[in-house]
């Protein structure tokens, strides 16, 4: 008994042995691992936000507000065609730090200028790339960097974004292609109404494109979107599991044909096995998450545009924004005149006459007086004399503005411009890109130089969401990707409605927005139809209002005819007269997908403007930080039968209390507008 006790004494002193030697190699190993896995932090001005670096075998980031994590750590990698690999086995050549606190002119935007406030880490590697941090209030920011001067080719862009559990996201699917086959997808108009479903939920086989916002916590939304985006494909995600979402990008186009609408695109039939040519030392897009526990942060975020290159233009004396007063949504309606109305010149003096009587800054010529199916601006249809609609407008203070496809203005960019500036054109929309690989990006900033070497304003429809350009070329004034009231001639299934009140907390954070409101023919839920040559719109007159408070759009359609305005001269008086860029903006109040109030000054007078979903609601704003007493302005309110009739509406004048308080109710898909007396 006893020699058997010592030889299981001497077996249990071995197996502790064992297990000493086991502890000691994982102690060594975690000391090993602890020291080359380095930690790197960079916290918000306000102390609340924080970006968590790690730096060794990979790199990764992870986001916490509070000390609470946002984000869990989340892979930042890139594969070049020389062998190398950003964001893998990790040698730290130098770390730096920086602060910043400045003011910024946003001279056409929301406001008259902007607090760049940040705290900034950059990491910089061996193999000439860096890695910069950005942590404001609100968001936290990163970018790559290549410092090396020779050409290369990035095969691919590893962007990551891992959330705990499985959050709940509200994204745009594209809205075209089969599942699964992302090649069709990336050929995309960038509109589409929101999806809401857990992560693990969403359709795997469909792109989504930004911004897009995950409910991360209980208490915490966070927006995903990109900016200072130029000459580099545009992100997609996709669910790439429980909590995570995954990166793609359009690989360089190889082959492309003319085709599509009007022949006036170009179509990516191969593309290469990388998504960008890199022709030396550049930046790379900003991954931007804002990061917000009431939603009015989401839209109230200026990120976007802060982190975009400052212009490059030094006078802007010549950028006028304004209103347009536009032709194509209402299909040319004009009633009470003597001649056949379309794409003609007596139709467009009576829309010249029309945007003279209301100090309407421009009319625009949309699809139509370019000769069809030729791809060429230089070509004229017969019924239009461009010279005689400048010479008109002009002796009348209104300019002109040009339509143009795509591929029209990308193969005769340089004398298209010069040519129609000489005339005394003012500016172009160009439309139908459908793109964001590298290619189409390129053409976007190519197209705003182009345009500001010429003096003429720009509007870029039928692209991805804004991504900073309008700060780098501010004559860049207005962007599509919105599912936009153009929608209502064809689409008899949308929630326009549900849309306007989701757009101010995702899309609009990525900029201004070419949703094309001012609709005179409104109607309820019920009585809502599509119809495309006599369109309406869902929801309440005094909604359509409010959209021009509500919406950034600094180049601004007035979608309906000439003649339904005149009929309701009090709307159009409000319409026309309302600013379309701002000296101030506030959002006051609202709850993603249910209801906004926002708040805007152009110099000594204030707008506010509110929307509700289909639900109607009763809401108290309090105005007391316009002044202390005395607040007495113009209120258009829906009227007492607009649930029924959505073109009723009241406009009064009224004073507020000595509280400031503006009380008011807005019907199903309903909205409200009040402006400060002078």
């Amino acid at each position: 008994m006893a020699g058997g006790r010592a030889r299981l004494s001497g077996l249990s002193i071995s197996i502790i042995n064992m297990k000493n030697k086991f502890c000691l190699f994982l102690f060594l190993f975690l000391t090993v691992s602890a020291y080359a896995q380095k930690q790197f932090e960079v916290t918000s001005p306000d102390g609340r936000l924080t970006a968590r670096v790690s730096v060794g075998d990979s790199l990764t980031y992870s986001i916490a507000l509070n000390d609470e994590l946002i984000l869990q750590p989340s892979a930042i990698s890139a594969e070049l065609d020389n062998g190398k690999v950003w964001g893998r086995n990790l040698r730290l050549s130098k770390k730096s730090v920086r602060s910043c606190d400045a003011l910024v002119p946003a001279p056409f935007y929301r406001a008259k200028e902007l607090r760049d406030h940040y705290n900034e880490l950059t990491l910089r590697f061996k193999g000439d790339y860096s890695v910069v941090f950005r942590a404001y209030d609100d968001g936290i920011a990163y970018r790559l960097v290549s410092h090396d001067k020779k050409p290369f080719r990035i095969m691919r862009e590893q962007v990551e974004y891992r959330f705990a559990g499985d959050p709940v996201a509200t994204v745009p699917y594209v809205n075209r292609g089969k599942d699964g086959d992302y090649n069709a997808q990336f050929h995309n108009s960038f509109e589409n109404e929101y999806v809401t479903a857990p992560i693990s939920s969403l359709n795997r086989q469909r792109l989504m494109f930004l911004p897009l916002v995950v409910q991360a916590t209980a208490n915490v939304k966070v927006c995903i979107t990109e900016t200072d985006l130029y000459d580099y494909p545009g992100l997609y995600l996709t669910p790439g599991g429980k909590g995570q979402l995954t990166g793609v990008q359009a690989r360089y186009p190889k082959k492309l044909d003319q085709g599509g609408h009007n022949r006036l695109q170009m179509l990516v039939r191969d593309r290469e096995d990388y998504i960008a040519r890199v022709g030396g030392a550049r930046s790379f897009p900003w991954r931007v998450a804002v990061v917000a526990e009431e939603d009015r942060t989401l839209a109230a975020s200026n990120l976007s545009y802060l982190l975009a290159e400052p212009s490059r233009l030094e006078d802007l004396s010549w950028i006028k924004p304004g209103k347009v007063a536009w032709d194509w949504w209402n299909d040319w309606n004009l009633d009470g005149v003597d001649f056949l109305t379309g794409v003609n010149n007596d139709t467009y003096k009576a829309y010249i006459d029309f945007a003279a009587e209301n100090g309407i800054e421009y009319v625009i010529l949309d699809e139509g007086w370019a000769v069809n199916l030729k791809a060429d601006l230089m070509q004229v249809v017969d019924d239009i004399d461009l010279q005689e609609l400048v010479r008109y407008g002009e002796e009348r203070n209104v300019g002109i503005i040009l339509w143009a496809g795509y591929y029209a203005f990308e193969r005769d960019m340089e004398n298209v411009c010069r040519h129609y500036s000489q005339m005394g054109i003012k500016g172009f929309k160009v439309d139908f890109m459908d793109r964001d690989d590298q290619l189409m990006t390129d053409f976007n900033r190519r197209a705003a130089a182009m345009c500001a070497k010429y003096h003429l304003i720009l509007d870029l429809h039928g692209t991805h969401k804004p991504a900073g350009l309008h700060r780098t070329y501010p004559n860049v004034l207005n962007f599509e990707g919105v599912f936009g009231l153009e929608q209502m001639k064809w689409s008899q299934e949308a929630n326009q409605v549900k849309y306007d009140v989701m757009i101010p907390f995702i899309r609009q954070l990525a900029g201004p927005m070419d949703y094309t409101q001012g609709a005179m023919r409104n109607a309820t839920r019920s009585n809502y139809h599509a119809c495309y040559n006599e369109p309406m719109s869902q929801g309440t007159r005094c909604r359509q209002l409010a959209l021009y408070v509500v919406l950034d759009s600094p180049f601004n359609m007035m979608c309906d005819t000439p003649g339904n305005y005149r009929r309701n001269q009090d709307c159009t008086d409000f319409i026309a007269g309302i600013p379309t860029v701002w000296d101030e903006t506030r959002i006051l109040d609202g709850k993603m997908g249910e209801y906004i109030v926002t708040a805007r000054r152009k110099g000594d007078r204030w707008y506010v403007g509110g929307l509700t979903d289909w639900t109607p609601r009763d809401i108290e704003v309090d105005l007391s930080f316009i002044r202390s007493s005395g607040i007495s302005g113009v209120l258009f309110s829906d009227g007492v039968n607009a649930h029924r009739t959505a073109r009723d509406y009241r406009r009064q004048e009224v004073t507020l209390g000595s509280d400031g308080k503006l009380k008011v109710h807005l019907a199903p898909g309903g909205g409200f507008t009040f402006h400060t007396a002078d």
